[in-house]
């Protein structure tokens, strides 16, 4: 009778566990049908796909390129703007501020970021909002700008501030991958104004708001004061491709 009884018991205690593991997602749908729950669930969840998405990054894998041919039109590409469309930059006078845990910090103005190696390279942009294109754009690497700077190589993040009150972040790694640049150039032109002139972001293992336009200031950190706009009103703050 003991046996029976503790074969059955091993019997239910088996049971119980595949079945509470049946139950896990409905459970989970459960508790984001609690109102209160729903907030700190996704944070949870979208903390936890950025963590893993900074795992498997590797600096040594490139986005993909593409051919001349495959390039959506230059007018084509669609224009994306934060608050205002042209936040009127003095092109004449602007200089990038560099600050931070760097050995160079001021002002640096386009001819000396040009100093560096170009750098021209047809990648995909992606939007979140759901569309892609296929631009052609040339500047110089970040990583070449961060050497330039003398970046402390323990700190753990590129910040920008921007023209029109935007701002934004990069882990180091993405801030050092190859194809990470400090563009200037669009289709072989100078930056217009409406893609973000004189300097912008162009991150293709990005998604398309880390890409800042209007770059007014550059910081070196290792605590994030901020991560970026988008990211503080709740979006991710890796958004790897």
């Amino acid at each position: 009778m003991k046996a029976y009884r503790r074969i059955d018991r091993r019997k239910f205690q088996t049971v119980t566990r595949r079945e509470l593991l049946k139950l896990t997602p409905v459970l989970a749908l459960g508790a984001f049908a609690i109102p209160k729950l729903q907030e700190p669930l996704l944070k949870a969840g979208l903390g936890f796909s950025d963590w893993a998405s900074s795992k498997f990054f590797r600096t040594g894998l490139l986005a993909p390129t593409f051919a001349d041919s495959d390039l959506t039109p230059a007018d084509k590409f669609p224009i994306n703007g934060y608050d205002v469309e042209d936040p009127e930059v003095d092109l004449d006078k602007w200089t990038l501020t560099v600050s931070g845990a760097v050995q160079h910090p001021g002002e640096y103005s386009l001819a000396q970021i040009k100093t560096l190696p170009e750098v021209s390279q047809n990648t995909r942009h992606v939007c979140v909002e759901g569309w892609d294109v296929i631009g052609h754009f040339s500047g110089v690497r970040l990583s070449d700008f961060l050497q330039m700077i003398g970046a402390d190589p323990a700190a753990r993040f590129v910040s920008v501030e921007c023209a029109d009150d935007y701002y934004e972040s990069l882990d180091m790694a993405t801030a050092t991958h190859p194809q990470s640049l400090l563009c200037y150039g669009m289709y072989g032109q100078p930056l217009t104004r409406k893609h973000g002139a004189p300097l912008r972001l162009n991150i293709p293992t990005k998604i398309g708001y880390k890409q800042a336009k209007y770059l007014t200031d550059l910081k070196v950190e290792t605590v994030l004061s901020k991560f970026g706009y988008w990211e503080d009103q709740g979006y991710s703050e890796f958004y790897g491709l």
